[in-house]
C-alpha cells in the first residue's frame, strides 16, 4: 500500500492552522482566505487528499474529505474544513456559539488500491483493523470509514455491515458487482 505523506512537525501545526481558521470563517458566515501556495511549506502546495472531521466529545459534528488528491493539499484542507463546518448533510450548518472546545482532526489519505475481493469473507480476510480505511461502491453507491471508525467498530464483520449501510447497500450479504479499495491515513488533531 502506498504510504501517507510524512509531514513535518510544521507542516502538520500548518494545515491544522488552516483547518481552524476555515472552521472559524464559516461559521461566521465569512468567505475563506486566500492561500498563497508558493509560501506554504513543502509538500503543501502538491497534491493530496484528506478529510477534515468535527466532534464535540465524543459526537461526530461534521465530516467531509477527497478521497482522492486533485488539488494541493493545503486547499484540500481549507475546502475540507470548510465543507464539514457547512455542508455536512447529517447536520446543520456551524453556528459561532458552537467553536468553544469543538475538537476537529485532519486526516491525511493514501492513494487507495483494489482489493481484490470476489466475496464477503475475501474482503473481511484482506482487512487489517485499525489500520485499513475502505472505500466500497456498487453502481453509483459510494462510501468510505477512514481508519479511525475502528476505534468505535473494531470488530470487521461489524465494520463491514456499518459501511455497506451507510452506502445504501444493505448488511445482509454480498452485493453482486462492489468494488472496494483501501487506503492508509495519518491523523492529527488540534482544539478550537
Amino acid at each position: 500500500m502506498t504510504p501517507v505523506i510524512d509531514l513535518s512537525a510544521p507542516a502538520r501545526e500548518r494545515l491544522l492552522q488552516l483547518a481552524a481558521d476555515a472552521i472559524h470563517r464559516a461559521a461566521h458566515d465569512h468567505a475563506a482566505d486566500g492561500i498563497a501556495l508558493a509560501e506554504e511549506p513543502a509538500p503543501l502546495a502538491d497534491p493530496g487528499a484528506s478529510f477534515v472531521t468535527l466532534k464535540r466529545g465524543d459526537a461526530l459534528r461534521g465530516c467531509i474529505g477527497s478521497l482522492e488528491a486533485h488539488r494541493p493539499l493545503a486547499t484540500d484542507v481549507q475546502h475540507n474544513a470548510r465543507a464539514a463546518a457547512l455542508h455536512d448533510p447529517r447536520f446543520p450548518r456551524l453556528r459561532p456559539e458552537e467553536l468553544v472546545g469543538l475538537e476537529y482532526s485532519v486526516t491525511l489519505l493514501s492513494a487507495a488500491h483494489p482489493v481484490d475481493a470476489p466475496h464477503r469473507e475475501a474482503l473481511l480476510q484482506q482487512l487489517q483493523p485499525g489500520r485499513d480505511g475502505l472505500v466500497i461502491q456498487a453502481g453509483t453507491r459510494r462510501a468510505t470509514f477512514l481508519p479511525a471508525v475502528w476505534e468505535q467498530l473494531p470488530d470487521p464483520e461489524a465494520f463491514l455491515d456499518a459501511l455497506l449501510q451507510k452506502a445504501g447497500l444493505g448488511h445482509d450479504g454480498w452485493t453482486m458487482g462492489l468494488q472496494a479499495w483501501r487506503y492508509s491515513s495519518q491523523e492529527f488533531a488540534g482544539e478550537l
